[in-house]
This record gives structure tokens, C-alpha cells and sequence, in this order.
């Protein structure tokens, strides 16, 4: 609305300047470009003489100009400063808003890079429904920003300052997705300073950093070129269990993988046997985390469950659910 206003003073300036043109070489007989000069030393009030004395009736219509464009210029110095100043609060005020919003964000994940691999972690981050952050140099200015759950930070990831800003003190994750390893190797170390307990998941680029990166505190270094060319080579000799995997992984027909850590005391030295998940509630008990880190795959029915110990599932929602309020009482 200020902006159609300011060009409407605009238009109405214009005209202001049109008539005198007009006017000056109607009434004085100038020439044009005399007609212009005239015109635009009495709107512009800058008191130079004119180009020959004037007559009764040009100095009405000199006297008219000059109020008409003392009129219409204040108006539309007005209306310029208005929406110019509009504008800069109203930039500063929803900037100000939206990293108030990301600051009060808890167990958030921040990913760093907004590529091809960022933007995929990114949407199955949020089809998990998770809070996103994501710090980009350049953030896109299309529909990406309106998602629900989605913040974005223009920045450089690699400056403590940005991580700051995506409230990576209060965030449970952080995901270095870019494509200089260097880069990733650096906001690793400045996340881990930043955030002594959050979980570093980091993309490499050679297979030579996943040391480097690891050692400065990833807990996980991904090889995107390494995982797509073993993926291609299964879909050739095993495409059946590719695609079923996937389809568990994705969460189609409501169905996943979930670990589940048991807290509840009662389950504590009991068998996998005894716990008979598949006729309690209907879930199927893939493998196993020790609370010593290491893992069963597959376990034996005779296996025990120790304090701290995690067993991954696989049901639907509803099942996991139920699971869930048996062993986490």
C-alpha cells in the first residue's frame, strides 16, 4: 500500500512538472527546453532568473506552479521517507521475531549447507517432524521458506557467531552437510566447543577426512558418493531388499523402525522370551544396543535385558507406542 502511494506522488510530481512545460510555452511562448528550464528552477525553488521577464499572467501561472509543487514535493518526500523507513523497521522487526523464534527452540537439529544433500536431510528431518535450522550463505527465496518446522539462517556456518545465532546450545544435533571437508572439519570443532553433549553428524567428501572428522568429535561421517555407489550395486543383485528396506525406512504403509530405550525396572534380567513383544502388542525385535554401546543383531530369545540396554522394533506407530509405555515406566 505505501509503495502504490509513493509512486502515486511520483506520477502526480511528474504531472506538476508536465504542465509547467506545457504552460510556459503556451503563455511565454518559449521554447521548449526554456519551457523545461523555467519548469524545474520554480518547482525546485532554486531562485535562479529566468529567461526573460515574465508577463502578468505568467507570473499567476509561475506563482500557482510554485504552490502546487511545494505541495505535491512535501507530500512526496514524505511518503518516500515513510516507506522507506517502513520498510527498514519492518525488515528489522521480523528479523528481530524470527531469531527470537529460533532461540527458543529445544532439541532442535541444525544443519549446516543447503545442497543437494542438505536439502534431502532437511525434508526427511521434517517428514520425522523435527525442528530444522539450517545455515546457508545464500537461503533460497522460494517456498522452502514457509515450511512448518523450517528456520533459516543466512550465514557462514564455519563462524562461531552464526552458530550461535541458530541456538546450537539448546539444539540435540548438528549435521555438517557441505561439500568442503575442510569447512565441515572446522564447525565440528566449534560445535563441540559450543555444545560439549550434542550429537555431530558430518558429510566427507574423501575417504581420507572420516579420521580427521571423527577425531574432532563426529559421532557419524557420511561418504554420499560411497553410500549411492553400493546402493546401485545392491538395487543389481538384491532390488528386492533394497526396496523393502527403504519402504521401512521411509515410513510407508505406517510402518518403522524405532529404538526404544527400557527404564523400566520390572523388565530388568528378563528375557527377550519372556518379554514377548510379537503377542503383546504385535512389534518384532530386530536387534539390540548394550548400554556398553555394542550390538545384537538378531538376538537370541534367551537374551537378557540389562539396565540401559535398547531394543530396536519394528511396527506401526500405534504398536511402538504401546511398546513404549510398557518399558518406559
Amino acid at each position: 500500500m505505501n509503495f502504490k502511494r509513493l509512486i502515486r506522488w511520483i506520477l502526480i510530481v511528474l504531472l506538476v512538472i508536465l504542465t509547467g512545460i506545457i504552460g510556459y510555452k503556451i503563455i511565454e511562448g518559449y521554447s521548449w527546453i526554456d519551457s523545461f528550464y523555467m519548469t524545474i528552477i520554480t518547482v525546485g525553488t532554486v531562485g535562479f532568473k529566468e529567461v526573460q521577464p515574465l508577463s502578468d499572467t505568467g507570473k499567476i501561472f509561475t506563482s500557482l506552479l510554485i504552490i502546487f509543487s511545494l505541495i505535491s514535493m512535501g507530500l512526496f518526500v514524505t511518503a518516500l521517507t515513510k516507506y522507506l523507513l517502513e520498510g527498514y523497521f519492518s525488515i528489522y522487526f521480523t528479523e528481530k521475531k524470527y531469531l527470537k523464534m529460533i532461540t527458543n527452540l529445544q532439541n532442535h537439529v541444525i544443519v549446516c549447507g543447503y545442497g543437494r544433500n542438505g536439502r534431502e536431510t532437511v525434508q526427511e528431518l521434517l517428514n520425522n517432524h523435527e525442528k530444522v535450522v539450517v545455515i546457508e550463505k545464500f537461503p533460497p527465496k522460494n517456498e522452502d521458506l514457509k515450511l512448518d518446522g523450517l528456520f533459516f539462517i543466512e550465514g557462514d556456518a564455519t563462524e562461531e557467531e552464526t552458530l550461535v545465532k541458530a541456538n546450537i546450545k539448546n539444539a540435540r544435533a548438528i549435521i555438517t552437510a557441505m561439500p568442503n571437508d575442510a569447512d565441515n572439519l572446522y564447525v565440528i570443532l566449534s560445535a563441540r566447543e559450543l555444545n560439549k553433549g550434542i550429537l555431530i553428524v558430518s558429510r566427507a567428501s574423501d575417504e581420507h577426512a572420516i579420521k580427521k572428522l571423527k577425531h574432532a568429535g563426529a559421532k557419524n561421517v557420511i561418504l554420499p558418493d560411497k553410500i549411492g555407489g553400493i546402493r546401485m550395486a545392491k538395487l543389481v543383485f538384491q532390488p528386492n531388499v533394497v526396496d523393502f528396506v527403504e519402504q521401512i525406512l521411509q515410513l510407508k504403509g505406517n510402518v518403522k523402525i524405532e529404538e526404544i530405550v527400557c527404564t523400566n525396572d520390572y523388565y530388568y534380567q528378563k528375557s527377550i522370551r519372556e518379554l514377548d513383544v510379537r503377542n503383546a502388542v504385535g512389534t518384532n525385535i530386530l536387534g539390540m544396543r548394550r548400554n556398553d554401546g555394542t550390538y545384537l543383531v538378531n538376538p537370541n530369545a534367551d537374551t537378557l535385558i540389562n539396565e540401559g540396554d535398547a531394543i530396536f522394533v519394528l511396527g506401526t506407530n500405534e504398536q511402538i507406542t504401546t511398546l513404549k509405555k510398557l518399558l518406559q515406566k
